[in-house]
C-alpha cells in the first residue's frame, strides 16, 4: 500500500515517504492476534453524539430532503476536509423533472419519495453545509444540494475515492441504488427488480454512470469498499425478494451478501455470503416475515490495511412492521468478503443509546442503518450512522430521518484484558517476516508498563536478545502508539527470519493492562 507522508489514516504510525507496508493488528481479529492464555476480550463501548450532524430540510423549503436526511450513504474525509453523499426523501412529486425521470415513478403509490442523491460539506465532520449545487432544477429552484443522475427514485449512495486508479476521471466511484419495477416503460437495460447502479466522476460531483451490473439481481446495499485490489459492494437479501434461501432451500430471512470486481466494471456472477445470522430450527418459522433477529443491509465495512472492520444491522423483527427497531453488531473480516462477530451476538450499540429526534406526541421505534461511514481521523476513529422513525405504514407525516455520529479512540473496538481471577497472561501475534528496511513497531494501549513485548520464532521459541532481561523497553503507560524497541538490538537484525510477537500482561499497581492493537510499519 502507498506510503503517506503525515500519520497513516489507518493506524496513526508516522512513516516516511518510500514504499511501505502497514498491518494493522486488532484485538478483534483473531487471526492476527489468535493464541493467548488468561486474557480474554473486553469489547469498546462507543460515544454517541445525542444532536444529529445533518437534519432535514424544513417543510417549507420544499429542499429535496424536506422529510428525510436518510444516511444509507458515505462520508469520506478528502484532504483534510468531510464529504457526505446521503439519501433523501421528499414528499410530493418534483414538477420540473424531464420527461424520463417524470416515467421512472409511475407506478410508485408511497406518498415517501424516494431520492435525489444529495451532498453535503464540513471542516470538521460536525457542523455540516449543504452548497447550492445548481445542477438542476427541484420544486421551482436550482439552488439545493441534489446531484443530477439520470435517476430520479434512488436510496442507497456509496462512494469511495480511489487513488490506484490512473484515469482522474475515475477518482470517484459511486454506487447508488434504483427501482426499475415503478418505471412506465421500463428502464431500458435495468430488468424489473431493485438493483445498483455504477457511476464514476473525477469531482464527486459530477457523474458519469458506468453500468447496472446486476440486472434482475435485487441489491439493497450499505456499502462500497476496496480491500486487497476488490471492490466489494455489501447488500441485504432474502426470501421475499427472491434473492436468498437458507439451508435445504427454504425461506431465509435477510442476510448480508457481498459481490466483487477487480475493475469497477467487471463484477462476479455469484455472490458471497458474507454474514448471516442464525435462522430458526423450524423451517417453517424463517422468512423475511419472521420474527427473529435478521441482519439489515449486510455489513457496512471500512478497509484498514489487513483488516476489515464493519457494523451490520441488527433488525429485531416483528409481526408488524412499526414495532420493529435495528441496533449494531460489530464485525471483522481479513479477507473483506466473509466477515464474523468478535462476540457473537453482542450489542455494539443499540437504537436506544442512539435514537432519532422523538416525535412530540408518538412514541416510535428508531431503527439505525449503515453506510460508507467508519473512518479514522487523527486520535478518533468515528461511525457515522443514520437514524430514522419508524412509523411503519401510518402516519407517514411523522416520517423522520437523520444522520448522526458515535466515536471511540482511535483503533479501539475491544482489547484484551486479564481474566478477573488471573495476574499474567499472554497472547501471540500471527508470523510475519522481518524486512529488510526499516520496522517500526507501536503498541495501542492502557497499562502499557504492565506488559512485555518480546519475539519468538514461527515455532513459538523465544529469541535470544529480544526476551527475557531483553524484553522490549515499554516508556509510555498509556497511548495510541507506544514505541516497542529491543535497545541494542535493532529488529533489522534479524531481516528475513520469520518472527512472533508475545506480549505479556502483569496485574500491578499501575493501571489494568489493555491491548487494543499492535501496528507494524515495513518501510522497504
Amino acid at each position: 500500500m502507498p506510503c503517506q507522508s503525515e500519520a497513516d489514516g489507518n493506524s496513526g504510525v508516522h512513516i516516511r515517504s518510500r514504499a511501505s507496508e502497514l498491518r494493522l493488528w486488532l484485538a478483534i481479529d483473531d487471526s492476527a492476534l489468535p493464541i493467548k492464555e488468561n486474557l480474554c476480550l473486553y469489547l469498546s463501548k462507543p460515544k454517541v453524539r445525542p444532536e444529529p450532524v445533518l437534519t432535514p430540510g424544513s417543510i417549507e423549503s420544499n429542499a429535496p430532503d424536506h422529510l428525510a436526511a436518510m444516511f444509507y450513504g458515505t462520508v469520506l474525509h478528502d484532504e483534510g476536509h468531510f464529504r457526505m453523499w446521503y439519501h433523501a426523501c421528499h414528499c410530493g412529486m418534483n414538477p420540473d423533472w424531464p420527461p424520463d425521470i417524470t416515467r421512472q415513478f409511475a407506478r410508485y403509490k408511497d406518498p415517501v419519495l424516494l431520492g435525489p442523491v444529495c451532498y453535503a460539506e464540513s471542516d470538521d465532520g460536525i457542523r455540516w453545509a449543504k452548497p447550492g449545487l445548481q445542477q438542476f432544477k427541484f420544486k421551482g429552484s436550482s439552488n439545493h444540494n441534489a446531484i443530477d443522475l439520470p435517476h430520479g427514485l434512488t436510496a442507497g449512495v456509496n462512494v469511495i475515492k480511489d487513488m490506484d486508479d490512473p484515469d482522474p476521471q475515475r477518482l470517484y466511484k459511486m454506487v447508488y441504488e434504483v427501482f426499475p419495477r415503478y418505471s412506465d416503460p421500463p428502464i431500458k437495460g435495468a430488468g424489473k427488480l431493485s438493483t445498483v447502479v455504477t457511476a464514476v466522476s473525477p469531482d464527486g460531483l459530477r457523474w458519469k454512470v458506468t453500468g447496472i451490473p446486476f440486472v434482475d439481481h435485487f441489491i439493497e446495499q450499505s456499502c462500497l469498499y476496496k480491500h486487497h485490489g476488490k471492490y466489494i459492494i455489501s447488500y441485504q437479501a432474502g426470501d421475499a425478494w427472491g434473492s436468498h434461501f437458507s439451508e435445504g432451500g427454504h425461506a431465509s430471512g435477510r442476510v448480508g451478501l457481498v459481490r466483487y470486481s477487480y475493475d469497477f466494471d467487471r463484477w462476479s456472477d455469484g455472490f458471497v455470503e458474507s454474514f448471516v445470522l442464525p435462522e430458526p430450527r423450524d423451517p417453517k418459522l424463517r422468512g423475511t416475515k419472521g420474527t427473529y433477529d435478521q441482519n439489515h443491509l449486510g455489513v457496512a465495512a471500512a478497509s484498514f490495511g489487513n483488516v476489515c472492520v464493519g457494523v451490520y444491522g441488527m433488525w429485531r423483527n416483528a409481526p408488524e412492521f412499526h414495532d420493529i427497531s435495528c441496533d449494531f453488531g460489530l464485525t471483522v473480516s481479513n479477507d473483506g468478503l466473509v466477515f464474523h462477530e468478535p462476540v457473537k451476538g453482542h450489542v455494539f450499540f443499540a437504537a436506544g443509546e442512539s435514537p432519532a429526534a422523538p416525535h412530540p406526541q408518538r412514541p416510535y421505534h428508531t431503527n439505525l442503518c449503515q453506510g460508507n461511514g467508519i473512518l479514522n481521523v487523527g486520535d478518533e476513529t468515528r461511525i457515522y450512522h443514520g437514524r430514522w422513525r419508524n412509523t411503519g405504514f401510518h402516519h407517514i407525516e411523522d416520517y423522520y430521518g437523520e444522520i448522526a455520529l458515535a466515536t471511540l479512540p482511535r483503533d479501539r473496538w475491544g482489547a484484551f484484558g486479564l481474566f478477573p481471577n488471573r495476574d499474567e497472561g499472554w497472547v501471540y501475534s500471527a508470523s510475519f517476516e522481518v524486512p529488510k528496511g526499516d520496522c517500526k513497531i507501536t503498541l495501542n494501549a492502557e497499562g502499557a508498563q504492565g506488559m512485555s513485548v518480546e519475539l519468538a520464532d514461527e515455532r513459538f521459541r523465544l529469541l535470544p536478545g529480544f526476551s527475557g532481561a531483553d524484553a522490549a523497553r515499554i516508556s509510555q503507560n498509556n497511548g495510541l502508539d507506544i514505541p516497542v524497541t529491543w535497545p541494542g538490538r535493532p529488529l533489522e537484525r534479524l531481516a528475513g527470519e520469520t518472527v512472533r510477537l508475545k506480549v505479556t500482561f502483569r496485574r500491578g499497581s499501575a493501571s489494568e493492562p489493555r491491548l487494543f492493537a499492535v501496528a507494524l510499519a515495513f518501510i522497504l
